[in-house]
């Protein structure tokens, strides 16, 4: 087992704002740890940190990039997300959205501290809901 596995990963995680990690989305299930989170550890090599309201602008870039987030896969539970769905997105493609002017908007007490280290706390703001 790794050095980063705890059995419960909202323990000491923080926001962008500096406090609690809020909750993304229950439904669907969202996070790496698929807990409704944005949670993240070593495993997460993705960074799953940015919890975005999905748009079909998002959706279709990110289908564009090799992640298909629209289409479902029972086999894992996925049911695919459509515009209005909340999610835990990679932090890198949210900001490779934000410069294609097309990133969607975040809900900063869900978006984990670890996106400030590629995205400073005025430009989060200005996308926040």
């Amino acid at each position: 087992m790794s050095s980063d596995y705890h059995p419960n990963p909202a323990i000491n995680q923080t926001n962008v704002l500096g406090t609690a990690l809020a909750s993304c989305c229950f439904d669907p299930i969202t996070g790496y740890y698929r807990n409704g989170f944005c949670h993240t550890g070593n495993h997460d090599v993705g960074q799953h940190t940015v919890c975005a309201k999905m748009t079909s602008e998002f959706l279709n870039f990110s289908a564009s990039r090799g992640n298909d987030l629209i289409t479902p896969l029972p086999e894992y539970g996925f049911e695919g997300l459509k515009p209005g769905d909340y999610w835990c997105i990679c932090a890198l493609r949210w900001v490779e959205a934000l410069d294609f002017d097309i990133a969607p908007q975040i809900k900063l007490e869900a978006c984990h501290e670890s996106l400030l280290s590629l995205v400073d706390i005025d430009t989060l703001k200005s996308y926040a809901l």
